[in-house]
């Protein structure tokens, strides 16, 4: 147990060391590229809080291309500015690629923390986390549906709309679009979807 809690506190001093390095060094560089005051401690700020949002959203399994993504365009960020200050680049001097890339930092963050707060996994993701390694499972045999009249009214342009999703999934997966899933396409409640599904 001793031993377990030395480990920890030895990756947390570590973890602490390296994100107050990467810290100043965002910061120096945002100042030598004319972003002074407030702002130059704003801009490793923005770094960290996207690459924790991309490794969380990593962590959750879902929408992983995006997670990945985010997750190292701010590693590149944050690994750039320690490099650049290694003497790799005179900050007196900072050339204009670098302070356009500064400027143009807030926008792309900001993109980046909306699409990782707000984005959902496509049903392809949702197949392969599902799946995994695991051995497909027969399908149980099909059997005849039994008609059922809808439980509310459905526009016929809803019904139509709602048949090209169905076909767009079934495209895709190879399998007929399930209620919930139809559901979440198409951002109805749950009668809705039902009586949606029954004219299918």
């Amino acid at each position: 147990m001793r031993a377990q809690l030395a480990r920890v506190d030895a990756v947390l001093v570590q973890a602490v060391i390296a994100a107050a390095l990467s810290f100043a060094h965002l910061h120096d560089i945002a100042s030598a590229a004319g972003q002074d005051g407030w702002k130059a401690w704003a801009y490793p700020i923005s770094v960290d809080l996207l690459l924790v949002a991309a490794w969380r959203r990593l962590r959750t399994g879902e929408a992983k291309v995006a997670g990945w993504c985010w997750f190292v365009i701010a590693l590149t960020a944050s690994l750039g500015a320690n490099v650049a200050t290694a003497g790799l680049l005179d900050m007196d001097q900072v050339p204009a690629w670098l302070r356009i890339l500064v400027a143009g930092w807030p926008t792309v963050a900001f993109f980046g923390g909306t699409l990782l707060a707000h984005s959902t996994p496509t049903a392809a993701e949702h197949a392969v986390d599902q799946e995994g390694d695991a051995e497909p499972v027969p399908e149980p045999p099909a059997r005849e549906p039994t008609p059922a009249p809808p439980a509310v009214p459905v526009p016929a342009a809803l019904v139509e709309h709602a048949r090209k999703v169905a076909a767009e999934h079934q495209t895709r997966t190879g399998a007929a679009i399930d209620t919930p899933t139809l559901r979440a396409r198409l951002g109805v409640p749950a009668p809705m979807a039902e009586a949606i599904a029954a004219h299918l």
